[in-house]
């Protein structure tokens, strides 16, 4: 069976032996397209336009609480990261700590995506700054937003207001239009995003975190979660027809993920046999934190799921059973 698959285009190893065909799941082949994960996520909500694919957890959750069933997710993580701690702001605001940021102009490609989602819920969760506390300026409109096609409409308690198509969200907050930005995107060549200026080395800009790698561990020690991004889906057409393609599929990707997985630790060995790296590093470093399945991930994907419905992105709390294919539960 030939199957059209979409990965989000980026150096991931865990998906790289997939997308080279190293990895195949048994009786599929794929016909694979690389694509940044703003246009993908935008053509497969509003078009269908692939079998299987990438999809954003936010906007996966905010389509089956509308009702959309289009699809069948895999538990199946691509994408995992501390996007939460990288909030970038303009150093002449007077931002130094998660509180200053109440009442500031902040920017955001799409409110709804899954890193402003894990965002605002850890700066409300840890920081006790709520989204209503701030003022957003989204940059994707209703012609190429995820937003539109799954029916995102603002929260009550929540300013979001649109960036005119005539600029940009790098533009504004360059002319001090905006005080920072909650996530930022440019310069990524797709169909979806308008920045096109890397601010993050620019001289006037800072993040919040002065050491996000530091406030990531600290997250990490204290919740145990690395936020998930994104997950696989597949068209329920195809997993109706074909019930046999979606273990296939989620095996494949393990296998993917151990291949990795396994480089990954021939590295940490190189290292600390060189001495690079202090012995007491060992464990830490050879214990393995992204795993596929329901299982190893159920409190990081309920706490996404209680995130998106105390901002009002779902109307009610998703459960992981509606999400993810039956089959896959246990694994």
């Amino acid at each position: 069976m030939k199957l059209q698959l979409s990965i989000a285009m980026a150096n991931n190893p865990r998906t790289r032996p997939i997308i080279e065909g190293k990895v195949k799941p048994d009786g599929i082949d794929f016909i694979c397209s690389e694509l940044h994960a703003s246009e993908l996520f935008w053509r497969q909500l509003k078009f269908g336009d692939f079998d299987v694919s990438e999809m954003s957890m936010s906007s996966l959750m905010m389509a089956v609480a509308g009702g959309d069933d289009r699809w069948v997710a895999m538990p199946i993580f691509t994408t995992r990261r501390m996007f939460q701690v990288g909030v970038l702001v303009r150093k002449d605001r007077g931002i130094d700590k998660p509180a200053d940021l109440k009442g500031k102009k902040m920017g955001v490609p799409e409110y709804q995506q899954t890193a402003a989602l894990w965002t605002r819920g850890y700066l409300q969760h840890e920081y006790d700054v709520h989204p209503r506390d701030m003022e957003f300026w989204m940059e994707r409109n209703d012609d190429h937003s995820q937003g539109a096609v799954v029916g995102f409409t603002p929260p009550k308690d929540v300013k979001v207001n649109y960036i005119p198509n005539d600029t940009n969200m790098g533009q504004m907050l360059l002319d001090g239009k905006l005080d920072g930005a909650l996530r930022y995107l440019a310069g990524t060549n797709n169909l979806v995003d308008r920045s096109s200026v890397d601010l993050y080395k620019h001289p006037d800009f800072k993040t919040v975190f002065p050491d996000p790698h530091a406030e990531g561990v600290r997250f990490y020690e204290k919740t145990g979660i690395y936020p998930i991004n994104h997950c696989m889906v597949v068209k329920r057409e195809i997993a109706d027809r074909h019930p046999w393609v979606v273990l296939n599929i989620f095996k494949a990707f393990v296998k993917a993920n151990e291949i990795a997985e396994k480089a990954r630790k021939e590295a940490v060995e190189y290292h600390l046999e060189t001495g690079l790296l202090p012995a007491s590093a060992r464990k830490a470093l050879a214990t393995p934190i992204i795993q596929h399945g329901v299982a190893a991930n159920r409190k990081t994907l309920e706490t996404t799921a209680q995130y998106s419905f105390e901002q009002g992105l779902t109307p009610r709390l998703i459960k992981i059973e509606e999400l993810f294919a039956p089959a896959t539960l246990e694994q």
